[in-house]
């Protein structure tokens, strides 16, 4: 198998010429790595050719200690010395002032492809924030681990962007994080991100097919089958059910202390959806939604990752876990005026068509419209 080189590898090769001179923002995370799991943070630092001035990090923090939605603070960090700007902590977006040690930003993040994930909404704000003050921005290119050929979903209804869904693509969107960029800033009419691309990454390549080392993007998506599952089940955050955080499964297993295990397996296993099974579990989260508690529910086995339509099995699974029970199932309670599916779904559309009994082929005919109408309308930011 050959491996490919990202973006980073060929940066550290030869730095664009605008990097060279300039003092370099490094936005990354502990996904940040060479092919020899050397840190983003210690190549650039190390480097003879480049300047990094200060670190910036995204949600879970450059080092990766903090958990999802845990706010992270600033500091120094413990191994370069580099001060370090949080951007999921009191702010989301870089003021002037957090941009004023700096010329460039450099972004190296592994995204995992999904529109839920709030490391395109950071490398968002960071476009915006360095147009507004003059700077410019590279993109370290990684590969989509979920190929860049497959689009699902809804595109989100822009009344409901938020920091879990903020631009009008797919749920599954088959887009690099560069190629996100240029999409974003193309949109917004502002300058493109200089992409550092890849070379020797196709479309069609799943992320284990790339030969690069497999590093946690996030700390509850642990391998590449959880972050495959993870398009479908992370609908399940905006409910009452557990979505297996707190324990060693998380997005694979589904529960709550009301659901009888083998009822809902075989329900699931009834609607026929291909490329997937479903064990009866109990389990017993140590943190998060029914922390202590033994809930009842199921764990997702992929059997054809190429026919499993993840898009597909959140909202058939939302939808038989209502039908199955109506008395304890629940949508979290809205927070600022909106429910919390609400933004992870992109409209009201999939909680009313739940609540009213709307039978799901009809939601996700529409569905399939929409990511058909963006892969179109993605054409011309495409780099691979």
């Amino acid at each position: 198998m050959t491996i490919l080189a990202t973006g980073l590898d060929r940066f550290i090769e030869q730095p664009p010429a605008e990097a060279k001179g300039a003092r370099l923002g490094l936005l990354t995370n502990p996904s940040g790595i060479d092919r020899r799991l050397r840190s983003t943070v210690n190549r650039l630092a190390q480097h003879p050719a480049i300047t990094v001035t200060a670190l910036y990090g995204p949600e879970h923090g450059v080092r990766g200690e903090a958990q999802a939605g845990e706010h992270v603070g600033g500091g120094l960090d413990i191994i370069s010395g580099l001060p370090i700007h949080s951007l999921y902590g009191a702010t989301q977006m870089p003021s002037a002032a957090m941009l004023q040690a700096i010329d460039m930003m450099v972004i190296d993040l592994q995204d995992i492809g999904a529109r839920f994930t709030t490391y395109i909404s950071t490398v968002a704000h960071v476009i915006g924030a360095c147009a507004a003050t003059g700077k410019g921005v590279v993109i370290l290119d990684r590969p989509n681990p979920l190929t860049g050929s497959r689009l699902a979903g809804n595109l989100l209804d822009p009344d409901y962007s938020s920091f879990v869904g903020i631009h009008p693509i797919p749920i599954l969107h088959g887009l690099t994080i560069g190629e996100f960029g240029r999409l974003w800033a193309r949109d917004h009419h502002l300058p493109l991100p200089t992409v550092v691309s890849m070379e020797g990454w196709r479309r069609e390549m799943w992320f284990n097919e790339t030969g690069l080392p497999w590093v946690p993007p996030s700390p509850n998506l642990p391998t590449l089958e959880s972050t495959t599952i993870y398009p479908g089940t992370c609908l399940v955050e905006g409910t009452n059910l557990s979505e297996g955080r707190g324990t060693t499964r998380p997005f694979e297993m589904i529960g709550a202390p009301w659901i009888d295990p083998e009822m809902l397996a075989d329900a699931l296993h009834d609607l026929g959806m291909p490329g997937v099974s479903f064990r009866p579990v109990y389990f017993t989260p140590v943190f998060s939604k029914h922390a202590g508690l033994r809930c009842g529910g199921i764990q997702v086995y992929i059997n054809d990752r190429d026919a499993f339509d993840a898009v597909a099995f959140g909202p058939m699974l939302l939808d038989t876990v209502a039908q199955l029970y109506p008395d304890d199932f629940a949508w979290l309670a809205p927070e600022d005026g909106s429910y919390f599916i609400d933004k992870l779904a992109g409209s009201s559309q999939l909680r009313n068509a739940i609540n009213a009994g709307t039978p799901m082929g009809d939601v996700l005919s529409q569905w399939s419209r929409d990511a058909a109408a963006f892969e179109t309308n993605r054409s011309d930011i495409l780099l691979y």
